[in-house]
């Protein structure tokens, strides 16, 4: 354990954090490339994020203003990064980004594919500069694929991958999931390869190029679902916010407000029946007695359950069923839910700066300890001048790029 200095400057005591003192150049944009990056600076990397000049990455433009160049997307994605601005249709902007490429262990890159190779900024020729890179490529479809040419967006890989066809209710056309789950996944997923390639290289020491695609993901992504569609030979019946193999679970409505209920086994059903609801004729009920029969007679069973849970008030029901040991909770917005207790002794949100609006802390906990937000997603160039001057440090007279 050591001090670590968060994002409003103050000191707290933090795990070493694991990635301290790698280094990662981001030239992605957009979602799956900067989460991906920031997954990596939240474990402990130093982050540098290079962005167009004049609009910066496009979701400074997306969601909701938080500052002069930041909106509630960017924050979302680009928290413990730096910022500088390059244009990489320049001689100059592009000598800068391979200099910083010959100082990084992680180079993260989301360019249509062919483009970052066309600019020289590919791994053949990252690698050939600096051999222990490992280099992230984030796109649409395969590359050595006959789609590799097309853009990658996800609302379009939901519904190629069939994640809209799992997602919505039984009696109304596909849905696509809430956010961006295809480009969320694809960069946890990215972290993740990347996080293997430096482990590998501390036995080898030579890097490795981690490729990425959203359709692949997102197919992925289907997991018990897209096999269930393999062994049946056709789509899953779309269930809601019910479960197509277990009863009951789901959404169900108490007197004041809905709560989610998921009974996972036969004895919690019982336990449901006598416990919390006082009907111990459903617990040996031959048409509900095990979860195959419910399921089998879900019609008749659903109307029986829902009028039993619908008798109490939330609260109530919620403190029984807790009580009783069986999986519940309330629905709660999404405003309630980043304000709620819950969410606030978890240190889960933080507030503001001049700069961005609130962020979410990472999910790590590491020997008992939150990951810190070290620093704020950053303005638009805002560390510009501080990594131009650490490159000219660094680099003799005749290694500086021009600027």
């Amino acid at each position: 354990m050591g001090e670590t200095t968060a994002h409003d400057g103050s000191t707290s005591t933090a795990p070493d954090l694991p990635l301290a003192g790698i280094r990662v150049l981001d030239l992605s944009r957009v979602l799956a490339g900067p989460w991906c990056a920031m997954c990596l600076g939240d474990l402990g990397a130093e982050v540098i994020k290079v962005e167009h000049p004049e609009r910066g990455d496009d979701t400074r433009d997306w969601g909701l203003r938080t500052g002069d160049t930041n909106t509630s997307y960017f924050d979302s994605a680009n928290r413990n990064k730096r910022s500088i601005t390059l244009d990489l249709a320049s001689p100059e902007g592009l000598a800068t980004a391979r200099a910083l490429a010959r100082t990084c262990d992680v180079v993260v890159q989301n360019f249509k594919t062919g483009g970052a190779d066309r600019l020289g900024l590919g791994y053949a020729a990252l690698s050939a500069e600096n051999p222990r890179l490992i280099y992230c490529s984030i796109s649409g479809y395969a590359s050595d694929g006959p789609e590799a040419s097309r853009p990658g967006y996800d609302i379009v890989v939901q519904g190629e991958a069939g994640l809209m066809a799992l997602n919505g209710e039984a009696e109304r056309p596909p849905l696509k999931f809430g956010l961006a789950a295809v480009d969320l996944f694809t960069g946890q997923y990215a972290a993740q390869g990347v996080l293997a390639a430096l482990f590998q290289r501390e036995r080898t020491g030579r890097g490795r190029h981690i490729e990425l695609a959203l359709f692949d993901s997102g197919v992925a992504l289907t997991a018990y679902c897209g096999l269930e569609a393999m062994v049946r030979g056709h789509d899953p019946v779309r269930a809601g916010n019910a479960h197509p193999s277990i009863a009951p679970y789901g959404v169900f409505e108490t007197g004041d407000g809905p709560i989610v209920l998921a009974v996972g086994n036969n004895g919690q059903y019982r336990r449901l029946c006598e416990q919390v609801l006082g009907c111990p004729d459903l617990a040996v009920d031959p048409r509900f007695a095990t979860n195959l029969e419910r399921s089998r007679n879900r019609a008749a069973f659903l109307p029986v359950i829902e009028a039993e849970l619908a008798r109490w008030t939330r609260a109530d029901l919620l403190a029984r069923l807790d009580a009783a040991g069986i999986p519940c909770g309330e629905v709660l917005g999404l405003h309630a839910a980043l304000t709620s207790e819950r969410a606030r002794a978890g240190h889960l949100v933080l507030p503001g700066s001049e700069a961005a609006g609130h962020v979410l802390a990472p999910p790590y906990r590491i020997d008992g300890a939150r990951l810190p937000v070290r620093r704020m997603p950053p303005a638009l160039g805002a560390s510009s001048a501080e990594i131009h001057a650490e490159l000219d440090l660094a680099a003799g007279p005749d290694d500086r790029p021009d600027r």
